[in-house]
């Protein structure tokens, strides 16, 4: 019998119904034999996903220019080919969101090999949509640049980097990326920062950090700081007036990933010894990776400076401020990554700190480590104890994800916000290394009960955190600022403030400027430097006020006041600056350098679940190095 010639036949496939034309052919341009072939091939699923994998950009246009070589046009028996001029301005235009994702461009809108001149009868199969984009244009007219759409998944450390650095280029007036150091493994703890002017301190601006991460198995944190970077960056593009403010205004640091090979770890379940906690057989699967490559709990390494303080209260001029790092401390196992933190906050003058962990919702400030005398869990407030619970309760007031706890109940909490020690009693933790070394506060953000939530519930955890985020670093702004210099102008750098009631003091940077976070209310604020008189003066801070009140001292050359000469002979600044006085700084980077030679396993980009899961040939076309 004869074969039947195929006909032109109704459009049947949903993604492709409001073409311009309702007719089309199998075989289709790329050889789907019948309308079931089109349908389950990864051609359609593609075009089906298109949109949501590149944020909305290039849509409609990318999947009807699919449509007209999967569906194409049939008109009396014969199939008619989509115009080259229309394929060849849709990559030109679309190429980059494409880019965007690590994604090539689709073989079948290959410009030369599907689609044809307009000498050889072809039809444009975008012509409806010229008009309305003419339309589009006279009535908003599209901002130069556009940043890249959140992906609301799980990112890889080196994705992770790809995305900051991405970032970065988008936004380079208000943003740069800078290494603080190399994980044990040898990868790269990269921070982002956000700012008016990035790289430089601005007088009187302040400076803030958010770390995530820090154990490699509660790795939401480090993907909400990836959402934040890209959700400031695109924000203050489309002219979002209280990022702008808050960038403008504000230094931000962002660490994603402190701990990025226990999270790789924690990623891959490979149950890798190294990796486990000291507890593993207690905790099972779910604490593989917490810890480093060299199994060390980073929120267990940092110099326990809680037991010097508990240790010299009852000293006469004992303080809770610039303790130096014992010299015993730097004989244990330091890890790179606490190394590298720690060069990092005494580089920079932070005044505010979150570090991001999961297993339970909290919000907790130090002290972390408990003043009883054998340990046990046991309220243990710092001097700056008002402080901390409002900052703590600005997250958490925020975030209703925050409050409650999971499993069993804590006494003494409130609204989600907890003492450290009250909670659970650890030394070398990262917080009171921050309050007890420099002028940082610091609180531990816990996002929620789960440790490692479903790739699905990312996205509420955004929507959870974001106005949280955003309103904790506004604390920054808290309390009071300024300048202390001599008689002549000059900033006096590590001039002390103190607060009268709080025995705390934070010391002015290099050119003489101060922050002090401070609750609302009535303070008698001191500054006072070696050789100079001391200045003090009566401030009053309004419950509603929005920013920092400009505070400003000048001191007069005086013989050395006793007092002081004592208070600063117990801390002397010689003692504080003893940092790494045994040069392990050598060991830490020698082995990060040697580890990062071992090459890194070859990463798939984050969409490529969508496809690899199908079942059959896997389309190695859409990966940009096949």
């Amino acid at each position: 019998a004869a074969e039947e010639k195929p006909k032109c036949t109704d459009i049947l496939l949903s993604y492709c119904d409001d073409m311009p034309y309702t007719r089309t052919m199998f075989p289709n341009i790329v050889g789907h034999s019948t309308r079931r072939d089109a349908e389950t091939a990864v051609e359609y699923l593609l075009i089906s996903v298109v949109e949501q994998l590149l944020g909305g950009q290039c849509n409609p246009e990318i999947r009807m220019l699919g449509c007209s070589v999967l569906a194409p046009r049939c008109e009396g028996s014969k199939v008619l080919r989509p115009c080259r001029s229309a394929c060849e301005a849709a990559h030109k235009r679309c190429s980059h969101a494409f880019e965007g994702i690590q994604m090539a461009w689709p073989y079948f809108l290959d410009c030369d090999r599907f689609f044809v001149s307009d000498q050889e009868g072809c039809y444009d199969p975008l012509e409806g949509l010229k008009e309305d984009e003419a339309a589009q244009n006279l009535e908003a007219p599209q901002p130069q640049q556009a940043a890249a759409p959140i992906q609301f998944t799980y990112h890889s450390s080196s994705q992770m980097i790809d995305i900051l650095k991405k970032t970065e280029d988008q936004c380079s007036d208000i943003s740069r990326t800078y290494s603080i150091g190399r994980s044990t493994e040898g990868r790269e703890l990269l921070v982002i920062e956000f700012s008016s002017s990035p790289g430089e301190h601005q007088l009187l601006e302040p400076e803030m950090k958010l770390v995530g991460n820090m154990h490699g198995n509660e790795p939401l944190g480090g993907q909400l700081l990836i959402y934040l970077a890209q959700y400031l960056c695109a924000e203050y593009l489309q002219g979002n007036e209280r990022i702008q403010t808050l960038i403008n205004n504000t230094r931000i640091h962002i660490l994603p990933s402190m701990n990025p090979d226990g999270y790789e770890v924690a990623v891959s379940g490979d149950a890798d010894s190294n990796y486990s906690d000291d507890e593993g057989n207690r905790y099972g699967y779910r604490n593989v990776g917490r810890n480093n490559a060299q199994n060390i709990d980073l929120n267990r390494n940092f110099p326990d400076l809680t037991t010097v303080v508990y240790r010299r209260r009852r000293q006469k001029g004992f303080r809770t401020d610039h303790i130096p790092i014992p010299d015993n401390y730097w004989f244990g196992k330091v890890a790179p990554e606490t190394y590298a933190v720690m060069k990092w906050i005494r580089s920079i003058p932070f005044v505010l700190s979150a570090s991001f962990h999961s297993g339970d919702r909290m919000v907790s400030y130090p002290y972390d480590l408990s003043k009883h005398p054998r340990g046990q869990n046991m309220f243990s407030p710092t001097p700056d104890d008002k402080v901390f619970k409002l900052l703590a309760r600005t997250y958490a007031d925020s975030n209703t994800a925050t409050s409650g706890e999971c499993g069993s109940p804590h006494d003494g909490s409130q609204k989600g916000v907890m003492n450290g020690a009250q909670w659970g009693s650890i030394s070398g933790g990262m917080q009171d290394f921050n309050y007890l070394h420099s002028n940082c506060f610091e609180v531990t953000v816990s996002l929620g009960c789960d440790k490692f939530p479903p790739e699905e519930e990312l996205f509420l955890s955004w929507q959870n955190n974001q106005e949280a985020l955003i309103a904790f670093i506004e604390a920054t702004h808290r309390g009071i600022k300024g300048f202390v210099n001599d008689e002549e102008g000059k900033g006096i750098k590590g001039a002390r403030v103190s607060v009268r009631g709080i025995r705390h003091d934070i010391t002015t940077a290099e050119n003489g400027d101060y922050w002090r976070l401070l609750t609302p209310g009535i303070h008698i604020v001191t500054a006072s430097a070696p050789g100079y008189a001391r200045a003090t003066k009566k401030v009053h801070l309004p419950t509603r006020m929005q920013s920092a009140g400009r505070v400003d001292f000048v001191l007069q050359k005086a013989p050395l006041d006793p007092d002081i000469e004592e208070e600063e002979s117990v801390l002397s600044s010689s003692s504080y600056d003893r940092f790494d006085p045994y040069n392990q700084y050598n060991q830490y980077t020698t082995m990060a350098d040697v580890n990062r030679q071992h090459e890194e396993r070859a990463e798939k980009p984050w969409w490529w679940s969508y496809f690899a899961s199908l079942g059959g040939p896997v389309p190695t076309w859409l990966l940009k190095r096949h």
